[in-house]
């Protein structure tokens, strides 16, 4: 009978051993969740620049901050043919009065000296003359060293004025340049 039992035994022995067969692992905690590398869309603003002083002058202008400075996308017309005009931010976002002097003088946050748009000293609103065609438009792509558009800071050219003058800009004479009456203005939004 001993034999029997023992018989009787190993298939219930087998049955136990592979009853205890190893548990599966328990689930894995879950992943982080990946963080992508998101990069901020570029600040943007724009400004419509309307005659002063009499003038029909007129012009939209997009404008991107990078980390070159500001970007000046746009077109202005109405200027007398071929001609040669001061450009400039000023520093303060009013076209209110008829000649355009509500917007105060360059926008100059540093208290440099007017310069060319490349010059060691300039004011940073001092951008480079801009030159009409036989139509009396011109085409604008300027970009403004050391700029920023929407950032709080001393250099946020939001809330500023472009301005067009009737004359070029000699670069030289303090503190504007020589470069006369302001026939358009427009705030920067």
């Amino acid at each position: 009978m001993k034999s029997h039992t023992f018989a009787l035994l190993i298939p219930f022995a087998v049955l136990v051993a592979c009853s205890r067969a190893e548990a599966p692992p328990p689930p894995a905690a879950p992943a982080a969740p990946a963080t992508a590398v998101v990069e901020a869309a570029p600040a943007n603003a724009a400004t419509v620049l309307a005659g002063s002083s009499g003038s029909s002058v007129a012009g939209a202008l997009q404008l991107t901050a990078s980390s070159a400075g500001v970007t000046l996308a746009g077109e202005i017309s109405g200027l007398a043919p071929s001609t040669e005009h001061g450009f400039h931010m000023h520093e303060i976002g009013d076209c209110s009065a008829p000649d355009a002097k509500s917007a105060g003088d360059h926008f100059n946050p540093a208290h440099a000296e007017h310069g060319g748009p490349t010059a060691a000293a300039r004011h940073l609103g001092d951008i480079p003359n801009i030159q009409s065609d036989a139509t009396g438009r011109v085409a604008i792509n300027a970009t403004i060293a050391g700029a920023t558009l929407r950032d709080g800071g001393p250099s946020d050219l939001v809330g500023r004025a472009v301005i067009v003058h009737a004359k070029r800009d000699d670069y030289t004479t303090q503190p504007s340049g020589d470069s006369g009456d302001r026939i358009a203005c427009g705030v920067i939004r």
